[in-house]
């Protein structure tokens, strides 16, 4: 059985997913597609940038979706690929989770892209009305950060991996919570370098106006198993996945329980999709014993055809 993770947002950079459109037709029609659906070049973008409207929320969504299916595409096409089977679970790092959800056949890659786009932009809408931060922790436990946020009026936003947490809040609450961490005794509290209090109740109108854009659009049943950020158990049913994105918005995002329920089912071996190694090293806290390889760039699939992986963690 094997465990197919999918990149979140942070992991974008100028150049991201060129070696894959050169090489490979599968992906060179993700990003083809990408630009028709969005009425721009979402793949120049992601080619050459400009860095700073790359790093944008509405325009890094889609860029990450583009390039990380553009390299389950590519995977796909190899000769003797380890295709999904019944056992087989998918699970995305929040913006991933559309990427996930296109794996397995719940969204099409078309709906996807016009989501995130949407998400992206409903995100930044809300940051701007009502101004947050976000501070990753590193080196306490998840009790001792769950009371920090009772002390200082911010939420768990990101479960990780065992002693790294995400909280999100206001600006002057996080700073105050960065100060209190480092008196906790943290091996590290860095603020992140994003626009909003994101998957905290400072989300909860992008949440709410997000719903009218999911009904827009069909889900399906996934074709395998689909891991839910917001409940870290597998969903079965389009209306379940349709329920969990609406939250997601605002929810926090329950990456180390659902990595867990995964290896609980005897998954040992992981493919992360996308740009960067960012579920490879939380899966390294989370379970050392647990391999992982990367499908990022055109030289990771040339790898697979020659019959091995140069990544495996």
């Amino acid at each position: 059985m094997t465990g197919f993770l999918f990149a979140g947002q942070g992991s974008q950079y100028i150049g991201m997913g060129k070696g894959l459109y050169e090489a490979f037709g599968r992906s060179k029609a993700i990003f083809d597609q990408a630009d028709s659906v969005l009425g721009f070049s979402l793949s120049r973008l992601c080619f050459e940038g400009p860095q700073e409207e790359l790093a944008k929320t509405n325009n890094a969504q889609p860029a990450i979706l583009a390039v990380t299916i553009a390299a389950w595409e590519a995977f796909k096409g190899v000769p003797g690929c380890k295709a999904p089977v019944p056992g087989d679970y998918a699970a995305g790092l929040s913006l991933g989770e559309y990427s996930a959800l296109v794996a397995t056949e719940a969204l099409s890659f078309g709906d996807a892209i016009r989501l995130v786009r949407r998400r992206g932009e409903l995100m930044e809408q809300a940051a701007l009305a009502r101004p947050g931060a976000m501070l990753s922790i590193i080196g306490l436990d998840l009790d001792k950060v769950k009371e920090l946020c009772s002390k200082t009026n911010t939420e768990v936003a990101n479960i990780n991996c065992p002693g790294q947490v995400v909280i999100s809040g206001g600006v002057n609450e996080i700073q105050e919570a960065l100060g209190l961490a480092q008196g906790a005794g943290a091996k590290m509290a860095v603020g992140l370098e994003v626009s909003g209090a994101f998957h905290s109740s400072f989300m909860l109108d992008a949440s709410l106006k997000f719903a009218a854009e999911l009904n827009k659009v069909k889900i399906n049943d996934p074709k395998f198993g689909l891991v839910s950020n917001v409940t870290a158990k597998p969903v079965i049913s389009a209306q379940e996945i349709r329920d969990n994105l609406v939250k997601q918005v605002a929810s926090s995002v329950l990456w180390e329980p659902s990595m867990r329920f995964m290896l609980s089912q005897g998954i040992k071996e992981f493919i992360e999709f996308g740009p960067g190694k960012v579920l490879r090293g939380l899966m390294r806290r989370i379970d050392a014993g647990a391999q992982v390889i990367n499908i990022e760039k055109k030289e990771d699939i040339l790898s697979l055809m020659q019959g091995g992986s140069k990544d495996a963690a």
